[in-house]
């Protein structure tokens, strides 16, 4: 038998109201203003820590509480922080890193008290969902500074950090080094003999025309890979840059794509762990041994990437870290601690080598 809920009737419901103890009431008994009161609850800072203390013991003993929406009202803030993405939940979320990226983001806005609201496309349309979102301030992550919703919470004044975008003026933002760590994977290729080699790249949204548009993030690491290759006499053809959403599913998809395609890689550049996970599965189910015929290198280092097999060579980027640094930075704002003084963070990536990536296979063949 499940346990029975009581519903107090309208009569009942009206008497408990009536009843229940009222700031008037805390400051009646408490001796002071109810103006008092409030500082009491919500800037303690402006009484003395004996009247705070003493007014908050009375408030306890009398059952009362502040009533949450009425402070939100006052305060003119939600406690609420927002995470804007630019694709649906359901996408974002079958990617590891967004995964660690939210940990990192939740724990520093819980230990300050702020909760979350997740912002992501509404009917189709991202506009429409900041529309109606009531939060203090935004974490715009993997939307370019020039993207329309961008410019849409600029316009409504609301505080805003950018992640894994290009610097916008008087917004902090933060990054990684995406070209060092490009170029570490990419180097290391090249060191192990590959000049056949194929890049998926993360999918952007959609530009006007319908086409896959292309991140912050993705241009950033392209330039890292081309400088390398480039200084190894290696071209990097078009044809030889796919694009897939971040997600294991994605990079399977983008691998069989340019399989179909003829491409013959010794080597995958992916651009994030995810993707790099999707195009091992292809691989092998296509036949293909990893590292012998195909080495595979990602970028994130999620918690998943050394327990594949084989496990992953990978890019290392403190994704968790990114998450609380944008929340410090958009606190910072919000609670106007460093007015129009944006700041800009840049986290070091490394190199994680694992057995993913060996030589290319006409230097196997050549070891006696």
């Amino acid at each position: 038998m499940g346990a029975t809920v009581l519903t107090p009737s309208p009569e009942e419901d009206m008497e408990r109201r009536r009843t229940r103890p009222r700031i008037a009431d805390v400051a009646r008994e408490a001796g002071v203003s109810k103006t008092a009161v409030s500082f009491a609850f919500n800037s303690p800072e402006r009484l003395s820590a004996e009247t705070a203390i003493r007014i908050r013991e009375v408030a306890g003993a009398l059952g009362y509480r502040p009533n949450p929406v009425a402070r939100m009202l006052t305060q003119r803030q939600t406690m609420t922080l927002g995470v804007l993405t630019p694709q649906a939940l359901a996408v974002i979320f079958s990617n590891p890193f967004f995964a660690l990226f939210s940990e990192g983001v939740a724990h520093a806005a819980e230990d300050l008290g702020y909760e979350l609201h997740f912002i992501s496309p509404l009917h189709g349309s991202l506009a429409l969902a900041v529309g109606r979102s009531t939060v203090d301030g935004v974490v715009a992550i993997g939307l370019s500074a020039d993207h329309p919703e961008v410019g849409q919470i600029r316009g409504a004044g609301l505080p805003m950090v950018l992640v894994d975008s290009d610097d916008l003026p008087g917004h902090s933002s933060v990054v990684v080094d995406d070209e060092a760590g490009a170029r570490a994977a990419a180097e290391h290729l090249v060191e192990l003999g590959h000049r056949d080699l194929l890049v998926i790249a993360i999918e952007g949204p959609a530009t006007p025309s319908g086409e896959p548009g292309r991140t912050g993030v993705t241009e950033r690491r392209l330039r890292g890979y081309r400088a390398v290759l480039e200084g190894a006499g290696i071209e990097l053809s078009a044809e030889r840059v796919v694009a897939g959403r971040s997600s294991i599913d994605g990079g399977s998809s983008a691998f069989q794509r340019a399989w179909a395609m003829g491409i013959r890689p010794t080597a995958v550049l992916a651009m994030s762990d995810a993707i790099a996970i999707g195009a091992m599965r292809a691989a092998r189910e296509l036949g293909l041994r990893i590292p012998d015929d195909l080495s595979v290198v990602g970028f994130d280092d999620i918690d998943l990437a050394g327990h594949v097999d084989p496990p992953l060579t990978t890019v290392h980027q403190p994704i968790r870290q990114k998450g609380a640094d944008a929340v410090r930075l958009l606190l910072a704002e919000v609670e106007q601690r460093e007015a129009n003084r944006p700041e800009h963070i840049r986290l070091e990536t490394r190199l994680i080598v694992r057995a993913s990536t060996g030589p290319a296979p006409q230097l196997r063949q050549e070891v006696p």
